[in-house]
C-alpha cells in the first residue's frame, strides 16, 4: 500500500477541486466516478464545472491524478474521501441513497482503508454508520464556495473533522494528509461536525438578511449603504471579512437546504426556529427587487413593445451554477417578455424560449429598453458605458450589486439604480 496515494470517490464539483488540491500538495491521487465518460473527460482536461484557476492547476498537477471508472483502483489508496454531490429536490430534501450505495461499494473494495465523508449529510447520519467502520470512518466539513473553490481547497482556513471519539488519535494516513495543508484542525464529535456546516451557513444568511434589510431602508430614506459598510468593517465585533454586500436574497442550493434542515430539526426537538422563517421570507422579498423596480419605473409597457436585456444567469459570479438563480427566477416570472441575455459561463435550457442568448455583453443590450445586471461578473465593469448607452434603445440600468460605475453612468444620462442607494 502506498502511503502517499489518496482516493476520491464521486467526482462532483467537490471531488474535482479537492482531488486537484491533494495533487497540488504532492499526493498521488486516484479519482473514481462510475458515470460513463466522466473519467475520460477529466483525464484530458474537460471539466463539467467552471472555476478560476481550475484549468491552470490541472495543467500543473493533473498528471498526478489517475481518473478512473474502475472502483477497484481505490484498493491501492491509504485514505479515501467520499465526495459525491448530494442532490436536493425542490423542497430542499437531500437524496442520500446514491451516497449510501457509494459508501458500501468503496467499503467492499477497501475495507481497511480510512473513509472520510465530505458530502454534506444531516446530523446523525455518520453515527449510524460508524458502528460498522471499526473507528475508521470520519466526516470532514466541506467549505466549497462556488467561484472560489480552488483557492479554498488549496489554502483552507481550517479543517473541521467529525469522529466517533474526538479524543482518539487520527489514523496516521489521515493526520499526515490534513497536516500537509498547514491549517488548524478542529476535532469534534460526528453530530457537531454535521451541524457545523449548517451553523456556518446560518450565520452567513443572518449577515445577508441584515444587510439586505438595512440596504432597503437606505433606499427609502436617502442614505447610502456603501458609506455605512466601512464603519462596520472597522468594528472588531463584525470584522473586515463580514458579508455586508446587499444582494437579491439567498441563492445557490446549500443555504436554503441548510435552513430547511434547521427547521426540521427544530420541529422534531421542540425548538423555536422562527428566525429561520424570517430569513426565508426576507430572502424571497429581496429577490423581487428587480421585478418591483421594473414595475415602479414603468418599464414593462407590454410584451409586444418591450425588449429587456440581462447580464448574468449564474446565481453568482465566477461559477456556471444556476440553482436558485435570481436571474432565472426573474426570467420565469416575466416569461411573456422578450429577453436578450449574456453570461460568461452559465447556460440555460430550452425552458426559456423567450430568451435569446448572445456571445458578448454588448450584443445582448442592443435595442433593449432596459438592462438588468443579475450577476456581478468582473467582466461587466470593463464594458464601455458609452457603447452600452449607444446600443440601448432605453436609458435605464438596474445594477443591484454595483457592477458598473454609478458616477459615470449618471454623467452619461443613464438612469442608474443599485441596491442600498
Amino acid at each position: 500500500m502506498n502511503a502517499s496515494t489518496v482516493g476520491f470517490a464521486g467526482l462532483s464539483h467537490l471531488g474535482i477541486c479537492y482531488s486537484l488540491a491533494a495533487a497540488a500538495r504532492g499526493f498521488a491521487v486516484v479519482a473514481f466516478d462510475a458515470r460513463p465518460g466522466v473519467a475520460e473527460s477529466l483525464q484530458i482536461g474537460q471539466f463539467p464545472v467552471s472555476e478560476p484557476g481550475l484549468v491552470h492547476l490541472w495543467q500543473e498537477r493533473g498528471s498526478a491524478i489517475r481518473y478512473t471508472a474502475d472502483i477497484s483502483a481505490l484498493a491501492r489508496c491509504s485514505l479515501i474521501f467520499l465526495t459525491l454531490d448530494v442532490a436536493t429536490d425542490d423542497a430542499n430534501q437531500s437524496d442520500l441513497g446514491p451516497l449510501a450505495s457509494l459508501i458500501a461499494a468503496v467499503h467492499e473494495v477497501a475495507p481497511e482503508v480510512p473513509l472520510v465523508i465530505m458530502s454534506q449529510v444531516p446530523p446523525g447520519y455518520c453515527r449510524t454508520l460508524s458502528a460498522r467502520s471499526s473507528g475508521r470512518l470520519f466526516y470532514q466539513v466541506e467549505t466549497l464556495v462556488f467561484g472560489n473553490a480552488i483557492e479554498r481547497a488549496i489554502r483552507p482556513e481550517r479543517y473541521m473533522v467529525g469522529c466517533a471519539d474526538p479524543q482518539a488519535a487520527l489514523p496516521d494516513e489521515y493526520r499526515w494528509y490534513l497536516e500537509s495543508f498547514e491549517c488548524p484542525i478542529l476535532m469534534m464529535r460526528f453530530e457537531s461536525a454535521e451541524l457545523c456546516k449548517i451553523a456556518i451557513n446560518c450565520f452567513l444568511v443572518s449577515s445577508v438578511s441584515t444587510s439586505n434589510t438595512l440596504a432597503e431602508i437606505c433606499e427609502k430614506i436617502g442614505a447610502d449603504w456603501g458609506e455605512i459598510v466601512p464603519a462596520l468593517r472597522l468594528d472588531r465585533r463584525i470584522g473586515p471579512h463580514a458579508y455586508l454586500s446587499p444582494g437579491l436574497g439567498i441563492a445557490g442550493g446549500n443555504l436554503e437546504r441548510d435552513l430547511a434542515t434547521v427547521q426540521k430539526l427544530a420541529a422534531e426537538n421542540g425548538c423555536d426556529a422562527r428566525v429561520v422563517s424570517a430569513w426565508q421570507a426576507n430572502s424571497a422579498y429581496r429577490r423581487d427587487w428587480i421585478l418591483r423596480m421594473l414595475f415602479e419605473l414603468g418599464l414593462l409597457k407590454g410584451p409586444a413593445t418591450t425588449m429587456l436585456g440581462v447580464w448574468g444567469l449564474a446565481y453568482k459570479q465566477d461559477t456556471h451554477a444556476t440553482r436558485n438563480s435570481p436571474s432565472l427566477a426573474l426570467l420565469r416570472t416575466l416569461s411573456a417578455y422578450q429577453w436578450q441575455a449574456y453570461d460568461p459561463a452559465a447556460k440555460i435550457d430550452e425552458g426559456f424560449p423567450q430568451v435569446r442568448v448572445f456571445n458578448s455583453a454588448l450584443e445582448a443590450v442592443r435595442g433593449c429598453d432596459a438592462l438588468v445586471i443579475m450577476t456581478p461578473w468582473k467582466e461587466f465593469s470593463s464594458v464601455p458605458l458609452q457603447q452600452v448607452q449607444a446600443a440601448m434603445r432605453g436609458v435605464t440600468i438596474l445594477d443591484p450589486y454595483g457592477a458598473l460605475d454609478s458616477v459615470e453612468s449618471e454623467k452619461l444620462g443613464i438612469k442608474y439604480y443599485r441596491l442600498g442607494n
